[in-house]
């Protein structure tokens, strides 16, 4: 395993400039993902640990040493890309098998170390196939097989699931979490732009936004207290509903009354909050049928998608063009052109300021 530390790590393509000042540390045999929108320079990040890009400014060290002019084999990293870049005319075996052959291994120890990516990756069977002879899933088993058997420091995904149908890739992704568990002293870095990979997967996720990192923890810490507003809605399908408010001070407590909503009492956030605007956000899932909580929303039921166990309702408020999204269980009886109210629990409301920031309530 190896520890990485990137300090102010810019990149630059002429005088555009992509990565704007990267401080972040990444633990040996920790999962980290990086997320963000296209174009969030989340591959660009992962390029230039991987040595495939020249830094622009800025310091990466692996385990305390700096590495910035090293080349990707010297610095012991593996790589698996969005394609699966297999040689046709070889079989999986020698796919597998190649990198280590031209580094000169040894016949016993290449044979060793292929059986046991395999094994891992539940590809025995097709050691004497052809790529072509495969399916996507089983190229890309065959892709993390070649990266697992030259025994790298790092392991790098680039985006992996993306050319695969969505059965495939909920396959592929539990096989990930798998392989996770089997290489623990492995330190592994995976890039996606599919915030359901960055949960499942990673110990801790780093989202990004136009070359800067908006915020770095657990996938259970980014859920219930996002930095900022970009967080907030990034994080969670569907998107966090933001409404905006108006915050007033009631002693200790906070009256927040949101756009064509009902009045919400926030106990002693008012300590942290002034009077004046701010944005109100819920989970979708955090909200529910009035009755079981304190009412907050009332509108009129525009869309219901069926989902089997839950359902997405959407509700058109008074004054409003955004629908707010609540997701409710499937067996509630919900149709369109209802009107409904919702309510949410003060607990898990959070506020943002006017620069899109989280207050702490």
């Amino acid at each position: 395993m190896a520890e990485l530390k990137l300090t102010d790590i810019r990149k630059s393509f002429g005088s555009l400039e992509v990565l704007h000042g990267i401080d972040l540390e990444i633990r040996g045999g920790e999962f980290v993902v990086f997320v963000g929108p296209s174009g969030c320079g989340k591959s660009t990040l992962l390029r230039l640990i991987a040595g495939l890009e020249d830094i622009s400014g800025g310091t990466l060290e692996f385990d305390g040493q700096v590495v910035n002019h090293k080349s990707p084999a010297e610095r012991g990293i593996a790589m698996v890309f969005q394609s699966y870049a297999l040689y046709p005319h070889m079989t999986v075996y020698d796919n597998m098998a190649f990198g280590m052959k031209l580094g000169g291994g040894g016949k016993a120890e290449i044979e060793k170390r292929v059986r046991q990516a395999a094994e891992i990756l539940q590809i025995t069977p097709y050691l004497d196939r052809l790529p072509k002879q495969l399916s996507g899933g089983q190229r890309q088993r065959v892709a993390i097989g070649r990266a697992i058997v030259r025994d790298p420091r790092v392991f790098l995904f680039d985006e992996p699931l993306s050319n695969l149908d969505a059965a495939l890739r909920v396959q592929t992704r539990i096989e990930i979490a798998r392989l996770k568990e089997r290489m623990a002293d492995t330190t592994m870095i995976y890039v996606t732009h599919d915030q359901v990979e960055a949960m499942t997967l990673a110990d801790r996720i780093v989202v990004l936004r136009a070359g800067y990192v908006e915020q770095v923890g657990t996938p259970m810490e980014l859920y219930h207290t996002p930095a900022n507003l970009f967080v907030a809605q990034f994080i969670g399908s569907p998107s966090m509903n933001i409404v905006a408010a108006r915050a007033t001070r009631d002693g200790e407590a906070l009256v927040v009354e949101p756009e064509g909503g009902r009045r919400m009492y926030l106990p002693g956030a008012g300590k942290v909050v002034g009077d004046g605007p701010i944005q109100f956000g819920v989970r979708p899932e955090d909200l529910t049928i009035s009755g079981e909580g304190q009412p907050v929303f009332e509108g009129l039921v525009t869309l219901v998608e069926r989902l089997g166990e839950s359902q997405l309702v959407y509700v058109e408020r008074p004054g409003s063009d955004e629908p707010l999204v609540a997701k409710l269980p499937g067996h509630l009886e919900v149709e369109r052109g209802a009107r409904i109210e919702l309510s949410a629990n003060p607990d898990v409301v959070r506020l943002f300021d006017a620069d899109g920031k989280a207050v702490a309530l």
